[in-house]
C-alpha cells in the first residue's frame, strides 16, 4: 500500500519552515561522502560499457556481476582521465589482455560527487592488472587441458601434410603486411600454388567468431593445408589466437592448420594446438615453396634417372649384340676353315647340303640379331611412356601452360575469379590474365552467351 503523503502548512504569520537551498543540499551530500569515503578505496565490478572519448578520457560502466544481466542494477559511473587511462591501456597492451565489456575488474580510486549534474563518479587511478593476468592464465590453462582432455590437443599434428601441398587455404587479412609476405614467397617460387582467400578480422571483438567460421569453410573446400596468418603486434593484438572458438576450430579441422602469427612473446593456444606453427608469415611461406620445390625437383631427377637407365640399357644391348655377331662370325669362319679341306672334297655331292646348313644358320642368326635388336627398343619405349606420363602430371600443375594454351582468367576489384556475368554491374573494371600479361577492361554490358550485340570494352 502506497505511503500516504505528508502536507505541510505554513506556521504562524510570518514564521515558515527553514529550507536548504540546492547548493546546501549538495554540500552537505560532499560532506557525508567525503566523510564515508575519506580516501581512495577498491572497487570490483564488471564492465558493462566502456568508451574512449577523443580526448582520450575514458568513461566505463561499471556493475555487480551476479546482478550484470538486471536493468535496473545499480551502475557505478568510473572516469579514468587521459593521462591516467593511456598508461592503464600500454600495461594492458603489454600483457595481452583485452579490455571489454564482460571483464571483471578491480579498481582503485576516490568517490567523487560532481554537483553541477548531481552526479556521483568514481575517478580511477589504478586497475588491478595482476589480478587479470591472473584470470587469463588461469583461462588459457583451462582451455588447453580441456583440449588435452577431450583428445583434441595434438589431433591436427597427427593429420599428414599432402604432397606436394599445392592448394592452399588462406586465412588473413588481406592487404596487411603479414599478406604480402606469406603471397610474396609463394609466388617467388614459381609453383602453381592454387590460394583461396577467405578475408577476415584478425584482431577485435568479432575476429575469434569470423577466423572461426573461415577455417571451418576452408575445411570443406577440398585444400590441402590451411594457413592463418597475421603481422607482428602487441599481445592484445593477438589475443584472437588464445580464444577457445579459434582453438577448437583448429583442433577439429580434418585438414592440417600452419600458423604464421609475428609473435612477440609465447606461443598462442592456437599455435601449440597447429599442424605446424611458424613465428612469422614469411617462414611459413618458405615452408610451403620448399615442399613443393623438393616434390618437384624429385621428380625432375627420377625422369633424368630414367633416362640415363634407358640410355644404358641401349648401349648394353648394342654392345651385346655386336658382340653376339662378332663371335657368330668368327665362329662361322673357324667353323669353315676347319673343314674348307672336306668340303671342297665333298663339294659336288654336299653342296646342296652346305647350302640348307648355311641357310638354316643365316635364319637363325637373323632371328637372334632381330630379338636382340629389339629388346632395348621395348625398354625405351616403356621408359619414353614413363617420362610422358610424368611430364602430363606436371602439366596439369603448371598455371601459366594454362594460359599458354589460351585459356585466361579474369578477376574483378577486389581479385576474386569471375565464373560467370551475374553480378557484374556496367562500369566494373576487370583484370584479365592471359600468357603474355594483362588486360584492363571495363563492362559496358552484360549478356548471355548467345547474344552477340554486348560487348566489354577494354582499356590498356
Amino acid at each position: 500500500m502506497a505511503p500516504t503523503p505528508t502536507v505541510s502548512s505554513p506556521g504562524p504569520e510570518g514564521s515558515e519552515r527553514p529550507a536548504l537551498s540546492i547548493g546546501e543540499l549538495y554540500g552537505r551530500v560532499d560532506r557525508a561522502l567525503r566523510e564515508a569515503f575519506p580516501g581512495e578505496l577498491w572497487v570490483s565490478g564488471e564492465v558493462r560499457s566502456f568508451k574512449v572519448s577523443s580526448r582520450g578520457h575514458c568513461y566505463i560502466d561499471l556493475v555487480d556481476p551476479k546482478n550484470a544481466q538486471e536493468t535496473g542494477s545499480p551502475v557505478l559511473k568510473v572516469i579514468s582521465w587521459s593521462s591516467k587511462w593511456s598508461r592503464v591501456r600500454a600495461t594492458l597492451e603489454q600483457l595481452g589482455i583485452a579490455f571489454d565489456a564482460g571483464l571483471v575488474v578491480r579498481v582503485r580510486g576516490e568517490v567523487q560527487f560532481y554537483k553541477p549534474r548531481g552526479d556521483i563518479s568514481f575517478i580511477l587511478s589504478e586497475l588491478d592488472t595482476e589480478a587479470l593476468l591472473g584470470k587469463v592464465a588461469a583461462e588459457r590453462a583451462r582451455l588447453v587441458k580441456a583440449l588435452i582432455d577431450e583428445g583434441l590437443f595434438d589431433r591436427n599434428r597427427r593429420i599428414e601434410v599432402p604432397r606436394p601441398p599445392l592448394r592452399i587455404g588462406l586465412v588473413t587479412s588481406p592487404g596487411t603486411e603479414g599478406y604480402r609476405d606469406f603471397i610474396g614467397q609463394l609466388e617467388a617460387s614459381g609453383m602453381a600454388f592454387d590460394v583461396r582467400i577467405v578475408a577476415t578480422q584478425v584482431q577485435g571483438r568479432e575476429a575469434p567468431a569470423l577466423v572461426a567460421s573461415a577455417i571451418a569453410s576452408l575445411a570443406s573446400d577440398g585444400c590441402d593445408v590451411l594457413v592463418l596468418v597475421r603481422g607482428g603486434g602487441s599481445k592484445s593484438d593477438l589475443a584472437t589466437f588464445d580464444t577457445e572458438l579459434v582453438a577448437r576450430a583448429i583442433a577439429v579441422s580434418n585438414v592440417p592448420v600452419w600458423t604464421g602469427i609475428g609473435h612477440t612473446g609465447d606461443q598462442s593456444v592456437a599455435d601449440e594446438i597447429a599442424n605446424r606453427a611458424f613465428i612469422t608469415p614469411t617462414e611459413c611461406g618458405m615452408e610451403l615453396a620448399r615442399r613443393v620445390t623438393d616434390v618437384w625437383e624429385s621428380t625432375i631427377e627420377k625422369g633424368a634417372a630414367a633416362a640415363r637407365m634407358a640410355d644404358l640399357a641401349v648401349t648394353d644391348a648394342s654392345t651385346h649384340l655386336d658382340r653376339s655377331r662378332s663371335r657368330l662370325a668368327t665362329g662361322a669362319r673357324m667353323h669353315l676353315g676347319r673343314h674348307t679341306d672336306g668340303l671342297i672334297y665333298r663339294a659336288r655331292n654336299l653342296r646342296g647340303v652346305a647350302q640348307r646348313q648355311l641357310d638354316e644358320a643365316d635364319r637363325a642368326m637373323v632371328r637372334r640379331i632381330t630379338l636382340l635388336a629389339a629388346l632395348p627398343g621395348r625398354r625405351l619405349e616403356t621408359e619414353e611412356r614413363q617420362v610422358q606420363q610424368w611430364t602430363r602430371l606436371l602439366g596439369a600443375y603448371d598455371y601459366q601452360r594454362q594460359l599458354d594454351r589460351g585459356y585466361s582468367v579474369t578477376r574483378n576489384d577486389d581479385g576474386e575469379i569471375l565464373r560467370s556475368t551475374v553480378g557484374l554491374l556496367p562500369g566494373t573494371s576487370l583484370t584479365t590474365r592471359l600468357a603474355d600479361g594483362e588486360v584492363r577492361s571495363v563492362v559496358d554490358t552484360t549478356r548471355p552467351d548467345n547474344d552477340e550485340d554486348d560487348r566489354t570494352k577494354e582499356t590498356h
